[in-house]
């Protein structure tokens, strides 16, 4: 995502979408009653409404009040409705529209107020996510990852044909498998940093068959309890990973995640449920309020957004942080078994 302009006196910021996770963030942040302008496609009618008029398609720019947002993951699209409140002499003011938001739209939101954490998300989607590859294996199989700012996108799964009785050999065929993927993905993604994970018993043949020039200062390599599909959510927890990681979404999200499973299994420096996090909001005591993004789709699907909003404006004007959880991935399941929204406390409330 690219911000164009911001005036956060007049709340307008102006912005370009650059790739399709860019359109997943702004579906968090463009809310019920925004503003937002942009050049769009509409139907113009000539001739009146009788059967006998004409009607085209012309780009216009024009503005709308946001009545409803949605995201389209699989079409790579995003969908704002609302009513056209400025347009041209031909548009009726009045009338609905909806504003189809794709790679490369340019878009300008305009809020009564901006709250702190829309604007960290927008300054966290305007720095890209860090470019690396991620291959978590052991002797028989291998997955390939690279961080998404939605989660992390599945690249290539490969499946080992092994035969206990004759492991050597078969390893190395497996382990040279493995080279030629990484060499395929390092070429195709041009990553930073490549990470491989595995069972620390694997991870002498592994370095072994990935001894080659175009890899070296590349790899960097973690062991994981097992190669299975809790194996990112550990591997983002390793000490010799955050570093890399640190600027990752998922890898943050993860930790305010477990230090707020930590404060809960200790005792009273938190509070999780909405009833309980207001009263906390309201006194003052959150430090880290932690809302699964779920739990927003579901409060404007029930047209209780604005009452949401102002626990999230309470808690920021009490130098409160707000932080956004993806639902889809380990983090914000375990957030969304909490009710979807939790924080951490300052002091106790009880």
């Amino acid at each position: 995502m690219k911000i164009l302009q911001k005036n956060l006196k007049k709340g307008i910021i102006k912005l370009r979408v650059e790739c399709s996770d860019d359109l997943w963030i702004l579906s968090e942040i463009i809310a019920r009653n925004d503003i937002v302008s942009a050049k769009t496609f509409r139907k113009i009618k000539i001739g009146g409404d009788d059967s006998k008029s004409e009607s085209f398609r012309r780009q216009v720019y024009l503005s709308i009040q946001v009545e409803s947002v949605e995201f389209q993951q699989y079409g790579s699209e995003l969908r704002i409705l609302g009513k056209i409140i400025n347009a041209q002499e031909d548009i009726p003011a009045g009338a609905y529209h909806t504003i189809s938001v794709s790679e490369g739209t340019e878009l300008e939101i305009e809020k009564q107020e901006w709250l702190n954490f829309q604007l960290d998300r927008l300054e966290e989607a305007q720095n890209s996510a860090p470019n690396i590859l991620i291959c978590i294996c052991d002797r028989e199989s291998a997955v390939f990852y690279r961080p998404r700012a939605q989660g992390y996108e599945k690249l290539l799964e490969m499946k080992g044909n092994v035969e206990k009785k004759l492991m050597k050999s078969k390893h190395t065929d497996f382990y040279a498998e493995i080279r030629r993927a990484v060499l395929e993905l390092a070429d195709r993604f041009r990553p930073d940093k490549i990470i491989i994970a595995s069972p620390s018993f694997w991870k002498d043949p592994l370095s072994k068959a990935l001894d080659d020039p175009l890899l070296r200062g590349k790899l960097i390599y973690s062991s994981i309890s097992s190669a299975d599909s809790t194996s990112l959510s550990e591997l983002m927890r390793r000490p010799e990973v955050m570093d890399v990681l640190r600027r990752d979404r998922i890898a943050n999200e993860e930790i305010l995640v477990s230090e707020l499973l930590e404060k809960i299994a200790k005792g009273n420096l938190a509070e999780y449920g909405y009833e309980q996090v207001k009263l906390a909001a309201s006194m003052g005591a959150v430090e880290k309020l932690l809302v699964a993004d779920s739990f927003i789709s579901e409060a404007v699907r029930n047209q209780t957004y604005s009452e949401l909003e102002g626990l999230l404006r309470t808690v920021e004007q009490m130098k409160g942080r707000v932080f956004i959880i993806s639902s889809k991935d380990p983090p914000g399941q375990k957030l969304m078994g909490l009710s979807g929204i939790a924080a951490t406390l300052r002091y106790p409330i009880n």
